[in-house]
Order: structure tokens, then sequence, then C-alpha cells
């Protein structure tokens, strides 16, 4: 059949619904309606072959991950390296060097302050600008700042540095995520959009072979040469990133239908898929739209704490909130971690080296996992898992310190948790926070979501290193035990609070929210996504501020 040439782009938002004629808006309702079908009965074979160019663009997109990846391990496992500690740190009584654990948790944190900035006004600048002209300026900017960081001569002018990079690295965080939930149909979100955390891992693994690399030299070269490396990424980012297409969604939100159907038609291959119509797709994308219109007309900050926007606004942020507080602090120490623990210097970037490997692994086995028993089940039974983990991780660390088997025991444990997080709460997290907010919402939602990630990782990053360093608390492998309290916790609210979204597409998600359905019966919930109020005329005409909007609209003579 083809691409229809139908002309299916009928104006169906609240502030023109009232110039429609009821056959109209029927019209658009069964197009939409169609649509909806046709993504909840596709199959992942159908989706790659209909997406080849989406799930393209989505990946280029997320190559910034990468990149943010191999910095914030730097951040971290540069504390282990001998030249970095001599021109940062201080000598302590035995003649060797450390950073004290309060300048370790300033640096760590000093990119959490930048990102705050940086998140906040990607929440503002997507909005208005789109994800392509924004993501262009973040690389910009960062290819910028990371001069300071390069050329810094002293601890102070590396933190100055640090904070100014954390701004477009929080750019980066979000704004990949929402691009890949925006570009690709349903049974594809889950894979491209945790493929954001696979990036992660990849940035981390090749962080670790560059510091064991560089490890044992004994100059500045040893931690200059893997902030040079970070000039690798931007320039070519720019390029790609140039010819991207917007995401749809954005451009009907802006009311360019016309423009979102040829967007739709650059990032899909209709001739594999010939029951696939671009037509109908704009219009489920703009019935859902102006559903969310209906229910919640704000685009602001202020609107994701009002009404049923609140409590994906809570999902989301709790779900980012569980990565920094379930243990996974401890994999980005993992290195001093390691050191703490009683291993040599090689076997520690050895050890992280393996851990990486292992959390890419294990982003593949959740891509099969995730399909079958979705993202709620994934992420409970994985928060569970780590539980025990960390509490074998502390009951290790509580054996004398000289004991090569509990070494290598923690050692051992600390990648079995890698491995673990990497299947559950790691990637599902980032299927949850860009599925879960309303289309409208959603960049400003994940922007909430990910600062409520940094409030918790600047407060771990604070304890972490006190915890492991022999100058201040020193309990090496027995923060196991601390970890697995705060894991629990994260597991109790997972358990009660986080819905299941899987096969759900937008549409469905807003009536599942605004019928308050708990979160145990949003999987076996069934619902019409475009009866939500009983026939279509009542969905765009009922609501009395919606009614009152038509009438200001009218009376301007609005077109």
């Amino acid at each position: 059949m083809g691409v229809s040439s139908r002309n299916s782009n009928v104006a169906v938002d609240p502030e023109q619904a009232g110039r429609l004629s009821l056959s109209d808006l029927k019209q658009v309702n069964h197009d939409a309606s169609k649509a909806t079908r046709s993504e909840q009965n596709m199959t992942l074979r159908q989706g790659i072959q209909l997406y080849p160019k989406a799930i393209a663009w989505s990946v280029l997109l997320s190559a910034a991950i990468i990149m943010e990846g191999f910095d914030k391990v730097l951040i971290a496992n540069l504390f282990g390296v001998d030249a970095f500690k001599q021109k940062f740190g201080v000598q302590l009584a035995d003649g060797t060097y450390e950073l004290t654990a309060a300048w370790q948790a300033g640096l760590t944190n000093g990119a959490y302050v930048g990102e705050f900035t940086g998140l906040l006004l990607n929440g503002l600048l997507a909005d208005r600008f789109g994800y392509k002209k924004t993501m262009i300026g973040a690389l910009f900017a960062v290819n910028l700042f990371i001069f300071i960081v390069f050329f810094a001569q002293n601890i102070v002018m590396l933190l100055c540095g640090l904070i100014l990079c954390g701004i477009p690295w929080g750019v980066f965080q979000t704004l990949t995520c929402t691009y890949a939930a925006e570009v690709v149909p349903v049974p594809l979100r889950p894979i491209l959009t945790t493929y954001v955390n696979l990036c992660w891992v990849i940035g981390q693994f090749l962080a670790s072979g560059v510091l064991k690399g560089v490890a044992e030299r004994p100059d500045q070269w040893a931690y200059r040469i893997p902030y040079a490396l970070q000039w690798l990424w931007p320039l070519p980012l720019m390029i790609g990133i140039s010819f991207a297409p917007e995401s749809p969604w954005w451009l009907v939100r802006k009311d360019r239908e016309e423009d979102a159907k040829q967007t739709l038609l650059r990032l899909t291959s209709p001739e594999k898929h010939p029951d696939f119509n671009a037509d109908e797709t704009i219009a489920m994308m703009r019935h859902t739209n102006a559903m969310e219109m209906a229910l919640s007309s704000g685009t602001s900050y202020s609107d994701c704490f009002k009404g049923t926007d609140l409590r994906r606004t809570e999902i989301a942020a709790m779900a980012w909130f569980t990565q920094a507080f379930c243990g996974a602090a401890l994999i980005g120490y993992s290195t001093y971690f390691f050191q703490q623990a009683g291993l040599s210097d090689s076997d520690a970037f050895s050890m992280s080296l393996g851990q990486y490997a292992i959390g890419g692994v294990g982003v593949f086995i959740a891509w099969c996992l995730i399909q079958r028993v979705g993202r709620r089940t994934l992420y409970v039974c994985g928060d569970l898992v780590m539980v025990v983990l960390l509490c074998i991780i502390g009951g290790l660390g509580t054996i004398d310190a000289g004991s090569v088997g509990a070494q290598w025991g923690i050692g051992a444990m600390l990648l079995l948790f890698a491995a673990a997080y990497n299947c559950t709460v790691g990637p599902v997290c980032y299927s949850l926070v860009a599925e879960i907010p309303s289309t409208r919402l959603r960049q400003k939602t994940v922007v909430i979501a990910r600062n409520c990630y940094n409030i918790g990782s600047i407060i771990s990053n604070v304890i972490t290193p006190r915890m492991l360093n022999p100058s201040a608390w020193n309990w090496g492998a027995k923060s196991g035990f601390f970890y697995a309290g705060t894991c629990f916790c994260c597991f109790l609210w997972a358990l009660f609070r986080l819905p299941e979204p899987k096969g759900r597409t937008y549409g469905e998600l807003d009536v599942l929210f605004e019928r308050r359905v708990s979160a145990r019966k949003f999987k076996s919930t069934s619902v019409d996504s475009f009866h939500v109020g009983g026939d279509v005329e009542s969905e765009y005409t009922e609501k009395k501020e919606v009614s009152m909007h038509l009438e200001q609209i009218n009376s301007k003579d609005h077109v």
C-alpha cells in the first residue's frame, strides 16, 4: 500500500478543535487509533526494518554519552594515579601522596554542580530551539571547556574546569534519552533508550583502558593524556548531528505538522512496511498532544508537579535517584575501591576493566530480558539481587585485611554487582524516565529526574570517599553494608510505586495515569486510549478550561 497520499494533517489540538466538524474529529481519531494499533502489533524485526535511519541517528546522538562516561570515570579513577596524587594531593605520614577526602568529594561533585545548570538550560533550550541545535551548542561548549581541564595548574583550576564541563554534560544526559524515545516506535523504545546506558559503559571501559596504560607514568602526562583524548569526540559529533532530523514529536508540539511528516519520512523506510502510513502516525502524535493539552495545558517546570504529572515526575525522579543509592557509587570508584581492599595498582585497574566489560555484556542481556519480562520486574528483581551482593561485600570486608582470599572475593562480588546493575537498574532506568513523562513535559520531567539523581550523587560522592579513604572513615569493603540498606529502601519503593509501561503507546500511558491506575495493575489494565471520557466529540469539548480557551481564540478570529 505504501505511504498514503490522503492528507490527515487536520488541526486537532484543543486550540483549533472547535472549528472542526465532528466528522473531521472522528477521522483524526480513526487515523490515530490505526497508528496506535499498528505500533502495538509491530514486532521488533518490523520496527528495525521500518526505522533503520531513526536507529542510526539515535545511536549517533547517544555517542555523546560515551564521551561523558569517559570523562566521569577519569574524575574518580585518577585518584589512584600516583602522578595525579603528587600534583594535586597532600603527603601523608608514610611519605605517600593522597587527595584528601574533601577534595575527592569536591572534584567529583564539581561536575554535578555544572550539570544542574546544564540540565535546567536544556529543559528550556530544547523546548525552544529543538534537540538538534541544543546538542550542537553543547558539543561546541564542551570542546572549549576541555582546555581548562587539560591546562589546569592547581586543584582549584581543575575544579572550575570540571564545573564548566558539567554544563554541557547535563545536556547530553537527558537530550540523548528523550530523542531516542521520540524517534522510534514502541518495540524499539526500550532498546534505544537503554542503549544510552551501554554508551556509558563503553566510555567507562575506554577510560579504564587509557588509565591502565598511563597510570604508571611518573610525569604529568599520566593525567593530561586522558584529558586530551576528550577532544576526539565533539567535532565529529557536531558534523554528524548537523545532518540529523529533528524529533517529529517536537515539530508537532510546535504546530509544524508538514515538517513533522517530512521528518518522519526521513526517519523511516516505508517501502519495508507496506502498512505504514505517515499521515496516521502524525495524527496519533497530534491526538496525544491534544489530549495532554486538555489534561494539562502548561509546559513549565511547575506543571511537572501538578495533577497526574506529579506522580509521573515522582516515578522518573525515583527511578534515577535509585541509581545513586543502590551501591553503584562503588562501581564509579572501583579502581580506588580495589586498591583500598588490598589489590595492587595493576590488579585494581585490570579488575576495573573487567568490571566495565561485564557491564557492557549486561546491557545486551537486559535487551533480551526487557522484551520478555518488562521494565518493572527487571528493575525490582535487580534491586533485590544487589541488596544480597552488597551484604556479601560488606561481610567480606569484616575479614582481616591481609587475607588474599577475602580481597579477591570482594573483587569478584563487585564484578557480580556490576553485572547485576548493568542487567537491571542501570539500563532500565533510562527506558523508564524517557517513557513515563507526558510528551509535552517529557524534556522538563527528565531534567528534574536527572537533577534528583545528581542530588543523590552529590550526597553519595561526599560520603563514599570518606568510607573508602584511609585518612577518613576507612570502612573499605564494609561500605557494602551501608549501601545494602539504602538499596533495600529503593527496592521497597519500586515494589509499590513503579508501574509497567511495556507495550504502551504514549496515549495509553496518559489514560492510565489520568485514571490513577495503581502501579501493580498497569500491566493488566485494558485501555482504549482514544475514548477517555466517552465519544470523540466530548474528548475535545467537555473540559471547561478547553472550552473557555476556544471561546477566547474564536473571539480573536484565530485562524
